[in-house]
């Protein structure tokens, strides 16, 4: 414990030396910060995603910067300052966790996540609503998956899993219809009626889909390099070429999965 109490102390130290004396750190503000902070939110995301552990500490090491910027900007203005941070979530953590810290009995992680979301509504500092705490600047596609979630900690969920892929099939065949009739305004509103009822269906297999979407994208991407690589090799041209002779290619690039 010594050891990691020394590191965070010199990290403390050195970003008082950064905001005292170098011009770039004393210019920022918290909105200034806030689109760096996403930044480094998203390349540690693409870290866990490749599994590439140097960079997860990177990039954990960077996130841990911006953390203890804000804290120290909080300090500057007299509002909060990093002990106050970390007291907050300490308590937050206990509070939260009565099957750990108190005589609560659980049976399993869903029943923590239970315990959890009815502990949140619980709490005086908050707005009571279930959805209240889902930011309203999440992507379309994380803030379903999280609305899914926090309804389901309240009992608002299927009985069986499975009853899920009827509900797909039900939203599917009502967008088949909205697409025949041409009407723009309801085949959007269909698409994203199918797209919430794949990402429940992810949720309730314990599939993430942003993980899951990521990793199909990082696949397209590896097999289309490889379909215009051979193609340049062969001196074709993609546009001059038919959609048979590509996906004789592209069959070919599965085999490098």
């Amino acid at each position: 414990m010594k050891r990691e109490l020394e590191a965070f102390d010199r990290l403390l130290e050195i970003m008082n030396e950064l905001r005292e004396k170098c011009p770039w750190d004393q210019k920022q503000t918290i909105e200034t910060l806030r689109s760096l902070t996403i930044e480094e939110t998203y390349e540690l995301a693409d870290a866990i995603i490749k599994n590439d552990m140097k960079d997860i500490k990177k990039e954990l090491g960077d996130l841990l910067l911006h953390i203890v910027f804000y804290a120290k900007i909080g300090s500057e203005k007299n509002e909060f300052d990093i002990t106050d941070v970390i007291n907050g979530i300490n308590e937050k953590l206990i509070h939260r966790h009565p099957h750990v810290f108190g005589d609560v009995k659980v049976k399993d992680h869903k029943e923590v996540e239970e315990n959890w979301e009815e502990i949140k509504l619980k709490e005086k500092d908050r707005d009571n609503s279930v959805l209240s705490g889902v930011p309203e600047s999440l992507p379309a596609l994380v803030k379903a998956n999280r609305i899914q979630q926090k309804v389901r900690g309240v009992g608002f969920d299927w009985d069986e899993r499975s009853q899920i892929w009827d509900k797909v099939k039900e939203e599917l065949n009502e967008l088949q219809h909205e697409v025949e009739t041409g009407d723009q305004e309801k085949t959007e509103a269909e698409f994203g009626d199918l797209f919430f009822s794949l990402i429940n269906a992810a949720r309730l297999y314990d599939i993430d889909p942003e993980t899951a979407l990521e990793r199909t994208n990082k696949k397209f991407i590896k097999r289309f390099n490889y379909l215009e690589e051979q193609t340049i090799k062969k001196g074709l041209s993609l546009k001059k070429m038919s959609l048979d002779e590509m996906n004789v290619v592209w069959e070919a690039a599965k085999k490098f999965d």
